[in-house]
Parts: C-alpha cells; sequence; structure tokens
C-alpha cells in the first residue's frame, strides 16, 4: 500500500524540483507564446505572414551575428594603419563580384517560381555552411575568408529578392502589403536589437563564437522555411514583369525590331500566341523605384564611409567603437520610426510621401555638409534610415496598386535587385572616397539631388493625376 502511494504521489524534493524547472521554464515559454501571439495577430497566422514574419526575424539575427564577427576582427583588430587597407580589400573582394551577380539573382528566381521555399532554405543553409567555415579564418583574418564572405552577402541578398516576392502571395484578407511589409521590416529590427548584443557576448568567448551562433540559427531558418504554406511556391497566374517605360512596350507592339524584323511582342500577336509581351509597371513605380535607388544609394554609402572616416577620425572624445555606435543606433532608430510610422500613413498618397521624405533626407544632408559635427552626423544617419524605410514602404504601396497581381511578384523581385545594386554602388563610392567628413557630406547630398532630379516631377505628375487603374500593356 505504502509502495503504491509513493507511485502516486511525488515526493518533497521532487514537488521542488518540479516547481523550479516550472518557473524557469515559464519564462521562455510565455516570451515564446508571446511572439508567436503578435506575428500571427490579425489572420497573419491563418494566411501564413506569421511563418515569413518568424523567417525574416531568423534570417535578422544570423545576419547581425556574421556582421559582429567580421567587424570585430576585420575591422577593429588590426592597427590603424592597416585597417583601411584590409578592409578595402575585403570590400573589394566581395562587392566587385557581387556588383556582376546581383543583375542574375532577380531573373535566375523568376525561372524559380515552384522553388520559392527550397531557395529561401537553400540561402539559409548556404550562410549556415559558410559561417562555419568563416569561424577558421576569422581570427587570422586569412585570403579563405573573402569568398566565404561574398557568398554569404549573395546568399542575404537572394533572401531579400525571394522574400519581397513572396509577401504578396501570404496577405491576410484586408491586409494592406505595406502594413505586411512593416511588420516583416520591425520583426527584422527588432531580432537584429535582441541578437546584436548576444553577437558581442560570444565575441568574448572566441572569435569564432558569433559564427558558430550564426550557424545554428540559419539551420533553425533553413527548417522554418519550408513550413510556409505551398502557396507560397506556386505561380499561378503571374507572369513576369519589365521595369520598362509604358511607351517602350507600344513601341515594341506596333514598330519593327532591328533590320526591319519585326518586334517580340508583335511577332508574338500576329502568329496568335496568346502569350504576353512586355509589360509595363506604370510610370509611379518606375520613378518611385528612382527615388528609391537614391535611399538606397545613400545608405550604403554612409555605411562604408563612415565606417572608415570614424575608423581614422573618431568623434570628438570618443573613440572609433563608440562612434560607430553611436550613428549606428540613430540609423537604426530612425529606420524603426520610419516603419512604424509607413504603416500609419499606408492610406495617404505614396507619391507625396516619397517626395516629402526625399526633400528631408536632401536638407538634413545639405546641413550635415555645412555644419558637419557629431550631431549632425547622428542626424543624417537617422534621417537616412527613417526616410529609407518610408520611401520602400510607399514603393511596396505603388507597386501593389499599379502593377497587376499576375505580375507583381515578378516586378518585386525585380525591383528589389535594382535597389540592391544602387546599395553596392554607393558602398562603393563610400569605399573610394577620401576620409573627409565635409566632402563625405557633400556626396551624400549629391546623391540625394539626382535621386531628386530623376523623380520628383515624374511623381508629382502622378499625384497630380490621381491613382490610374492597373493596367498592362
Amino acid at each position: 500500500m505504502t509502495s503504491a502511494r509513493s507511485h502516486e504521489e511525488p515526493g518533497p524534493l521532487r514537488r521542488t524540483g518540479r516547481a523550479v524547472g516550472h518557473a524557469l521554464h515559464k519564462p521562455f515559454t510565455g516570451t515564446a507564446k508571446g511572439i508567436r501571439k503578435a506575428t500571427h495577430a490579425h489572420g497573419a497566422g491563418e494566411s501564413g505572414l506569421g511563418k515569413l514574419i518568424e523567417l525574416h526575424a531568423v534570417n535578422g539575427a544570423g545576419d547581425v551575428m556574421i556582421t559582429v564577427a567580421l567587424a570585430s576582427t576585420v575591422f577593429f583588430s588590426v592597427p590603424t594603419d592597416e585597417a583601411r587597407g584590409r578592409v578595402a580589400l575585403y570590400l573589394a573582394v566581395t562587392m566587385a563580384p557581387f556588383t556582376l551577380l546581383a543583375p542574375v539573382i532577380g531573373p535566375l528566381l523568376d525561372r524559380l517560381p515552384h522553388g520559392r521555399r527550397a531557395a529561401m532554405a537553400g540561402a539559409m543553409l548556404a550562410r549556415a555552411v559558410l559561417a562555419l567555415t568563416m569561424s577558421g579564418a576569422v581570427a587570422t583574418g586569412g585570403l579563405e575568408l573573402y569568398p566565404a564572405a561574398l557568398g554569404v552577402l549573395v546568399c542575404s541578398k537572394a533572401y531579400g529578392v525571394v522574400r519581397s516576392a513572396v509577401v504578396p502571395r501570404l496577405l491576410p484578407p484586408r491586409f494592406s502589403l505595406v502594413k505586411a511589409n512593416s511588420r516583416v521590416t520591425l520583426a527584422g529590427l527588432l531580432a537584429t536589437g535582441i541578437a546584436a548584443p548576444i553577437g558581442v557576448g560570444l565575441q568574448t568567448v572566441g572569435p569564432g563564437w558569433p559564427l558558430y551562433g550564426a550557424c545554428v540559427i540559419f539551420l533553425g531558418g533553413t527548417v522554418l522555411a519550408f513550413t510556409l504554406p505551398p502557396k507560397v511556391d506556386s505561380a499561378k497566374g503571374e507572369r513576369k514583369a519589365q521595369l520598362v517605360e509604358p511607351h517602350a512596350v507600344a513601341v515594341s507592339r506596333s514598330e519593327p525590331g532591328r533590320g526591319g524584323r519585326p518586334g517580340r511582342a508583335w511577332r508574338r500577336e500576329r502568329n496568335g500566341e496568346k502569350r504576353p509581351g512586355l509589360r509595363s509597371v506604370g510610370p509611379s513605380v518606375l520613378n518611385g523605384l528612382q527615388a528609391n535607388s537614391a535611399h538606397r544609394a545613400l545608405s550604403g554609402f554612409l555605411i562604408f564611409f563612415l565606417a572608415f572616416l570614424l575608423r581614422e577620425h573618431p568623434f570628438s572624445g570618443q573613440s572609433a567603437a563608440v562612434s560607430l555606435g553611436i550613428v549606428g543606433v540613430a540609423a537604426g532608430v530612425g529606420n524603426a520610426s520610419g516603419t512604424a510610422v509607413g504603416s500609419w500613413l499606408r492610406a495617404r498618397g505614396p507619391e507625396v510621401i516619397v517626395v516629402s521624405v526625399l526633400a528631408l533626407a536632401l536638407l538634413v544632408a545639405v546641413l550635415a555638409a555645412l555644419f558637419f559635427s557629431t550631431v549632425m552626423v547622428a542626424a543624417l544617419s537617422a534621417t537616412a534610415g527613417f526616410t529609407l524605410a518610408l520611401s520602400k514602404l510607399s514603393l511596396d504601396a505603388m507597386i501593389q496598386r499599379d502593377v497587376p497581381e499576375e505580375v507583381r511578384s515578378s516586378a518585386f523581385a525585380r525591383s528589389e535587385t535594382v535597389l540592391q545594386m544602387a546599395w553596392v554602388v554607393g558602398g562603393g563610392i563610400g569605399i573610394a572616397l577620401p576620409l573627409n567628413g565635409v566632402l563625405g557630406m557633400s556626396v551624400a547630398a549629391g546623391i540625394l539631388a539626382l535621386g531628386a532630379a530623376t523623380s520628383v516631377r515624374g511623381l508629382l505628375s502622378a499625384a497630380h493625376r490621381g491613382s490610374p487603374h492597373p493596367r498592362v500593356a
């Protein structure tokens, strides 16, 4: 009888152990449930958007782990007189090949509409393997580090292109694309903010430990990618979009091609084919893309120019690490604020928003060039993050409004590739520029002025005409 009772009722020690285990376990399970409730709210769980939000958070956490490992080792661990040369070598070896690869990513992924989950999982798995590869070379800074870093960069950008194409497939009912992208972006920013100090802590254990952490995170992302709904891989009703002017499409239909031969679209119609020819994304989208390219080029420029400048000439009374931390935090806060404001402004005219934030960024860049100081550089970093987020969300809204559904995913993929290329160009300018603060801020203002000159007039004209109906040329 006593023996049977002892099996039914645990003793005081066992009850205490269970209570302690429950107390330790509850914060983690409670946090996980809270995150799941937030990411799956308003129908995002049923549509599959919640899983994409979680996947993007994993992506951001893994990327920042690799960034911490590379920045701490390649950038800060060498003497000042060697830092610029080594970082320039790293950027040249990684960025130059990516300049050639980036235009291929969008069209290549267009050919894999049925493998988007596999493509996202592949990008995660490849980065997990590359992180493990870099862990052995990150302490010494050997040349094998550079091709691995290039692979990480290409996989990260490829993931971004696929994600942009996937979001329209996962929209819940009565859920705008701008709001969906706001949620996805905020999740990535929050995950980055949480993972960055963890990466710094792992760095104190050893230079390879942030990369081990990144490997584990990306392996989890590989599994999570395959939990996305099957409709992500469906290309039903989709066609390819071309980023061309509307009149160019009309010309391709009516005028002969080279050597007196009919144009491609004209020949297809004459031969009775039902496959459509080139499709226009509309002038608002094109002008919005030009403005966003200026913002993205500014982002790449500031990242690399300030990394060099503040390494050699940190803010008065601050170390290089603290100086970079100031502009990094300012940019992050600005980006998060822009994303939040963009969700609130989603019903407003996107053309007007793009013009307004471009003018704001240009004004602050001019002021930073005229009154170069710690405060003005931090203000420009915050403004650049804020305007970049708002401008991108407005471009998403224009694509959703003006581009027919059957070509919308392709338009997102191709526009994202163009923006990544603009970031590369801006970063290249930042690498090559002499380390003069006033000159750098002047170049930043010039980048924005060029974007304004090519886009503002068209955007204001489109806003004056009103929202066009979605059309296919």
